[in-house]
């Protein structure tokens, strides 16, 4: 122990372990990214240590074999830069470096998986004092000294951007031409037949970012195929990645919008796919949680907007609800009232009334003045990384779209 109070305090975390434990079976969504693969290494270093020995869940143990197994299902058994598990690489620790491609690990930009924590593991323990590594961690080290939970991600930024803007009505011709670098920065990025990631220099496309971005090209009459969004199909959904550990519902939402941009039918067999998915999955008939967001406001909103005379069927309940939950004061929060929720409930709102659907106009005014008072209010983190975050400029879109949205009537 380094201190002599250490040994009491770390008595008292294993007491907190066990209901911890127990509860993550409360909220299995809510799980941070690589969550199933770090805890198993952190328990086994406690166990090392002596902090927790004759320690068992039944929880936990479940982990160390879902980690197993997924290690087992890497291609050739190693890890690098060609798959996800890559942002989570600390979870081998100091001890299983013979799980490391590591002439194959770092992206070009110095960084194992875009992911500031696996970047500082990989320069203590893989590659002591890497160059490259530490020059990629000094420029996403923040003046304050904090660190992102991840770095660069500039298509999901500018695409989730690029979408809320995309819901207006009509653009001017001077708004359009602020767009097109971006527009030319994402289609750039754009692969043929396997479609984006979210961020430039990142080796792994996934399912998500690739819906999205090909509805946003589409959109904006840019080229983008829409073999890559049908690469992601599975037997009954759309993946997000591979070896993902359960599926994206708000991927499977973006999705269903590219297949709608791209001129599918609702009846399609594809799309008919992923709207079963999305019915079997819906809480309790009348909204959707997903796994990179805290909030459900975040993939229900969603949803009703890609959905609006589309698949009205499928958001009805959804709609009801978001109808239902307004706070008295106009605004929404899942847990507080939050300028993040509440912008996504006016636009979906708004989207709902455009398809010719009833909402009522008061609902539509107390939500927007509640909003116009706090849109600058300090945001929340409501996303789901390996620690909870929040990508600013995406919200901060979404708000001046519901604003806007909801001034155009």
């Amino acid at each position: 122990f380094g201190r002599p109070d250490d040994r009491q305090r770390c008595q008292r975390a294993q007491l907190a372990l066990k209901p911890l434990a127990n509860g993550l079976l409360a909220d299995p969504p809510g799980a941070t990214i690589g969550f199933e693969l770090i805890a198993p290494t952190l328990l086994s270093e406690a166990r090392k240590l002596d902090f927790v020995n004759g320690y068992e869940n039944d929880v936990l143990n479940q982990l160390s074999h879902y980690r197993a197994a997924k290690l087992a299902s890497l291609p050739g058994g190693i890890i690098n830069r060609f798959v996800t598990v890559a942002f989570s690489v600390e979870m081998a620790g100091p001890d299983e470096l013979r799980l490391l491609d590591i002439d194959h690990l770092q992206e070009a930009n110095g960084s194992v998986g875009h992911s500031p924590s696996a970047t500082a593991y990989f320069a203590l323990h893989v590659r002591p004092g890497d160059p490259r590594a530490l020059t990629y961690l000094q420029q996403v080290v923040t003046d304050g000294g904090g660190v992102p939970d991840v770095a660069p991600f500039d298509v999901f930024e500018l695409a989730w951007t690029l979408w809320n803007l995309s819901l207006l009505e009509a653009l001017d011709q001077d708004t359009l031409a602020l767009c097109q670098p971006h527009l030319d920065f994402l289609q750039r990025a754009w692969q043929p037949g396997t479609g984006i990631g979210h961020a430039l220099g990142y080796t792994p496309k996934d399912g998500d970012d690739t819906g999205l971005v090909f509805e946003v090209l589409t959109h904006f009459r840019r080229e983008a195929d829409l073999a890559a969004v049908l690469s992601y199909e599975e037997d009954d959904h759309y993946r997000c990645y591979e070896l993902e550990a359960n599926p994206s519902i708000s991927t499977n939402i973006h999705i269903l919008g590219a297949l709608r941009k791209g001129g599918l039918p609702a009846n399609h067999p594809t799309v008919r796919k992923v709207l079963r998915y999305l019915a079997r999955v819906q809480t309790i008939r009348l909204f959707w949680f997903d796994k990179w967001h805290a909030s459900p406001y975040y993939p229900t909103a969603h949803l009703v907007i890609i959905a609006a005379g589309y698949a009205d069927n499928l958001v009805d309940n959804a709609v009801y609800w978001i109808l239902e939950t307004q706070n008295q004061d106009g605004s929404w929060g899942y847990y507080n009232p939050t300028a993040e929720e509440t912008a996504y409930c006016l636009q979906a709102l708004v989207l709902w009334k455009r398809s010719g659907h009833a909402v009522p106009d008061d609902v539509l005014r107390r939500g927007a003045v509640w909003l116009a008072a706090h849109q600058d209010d300090p945001l929340p983190p409501l996303w789901i990384g390996k620690c909870l975050y929040c990508p600013v400029w995406v919200v901060r879109s979404a708000i001046l779209s519901a604003l806007m949205l909801v001034g155009q009537g």
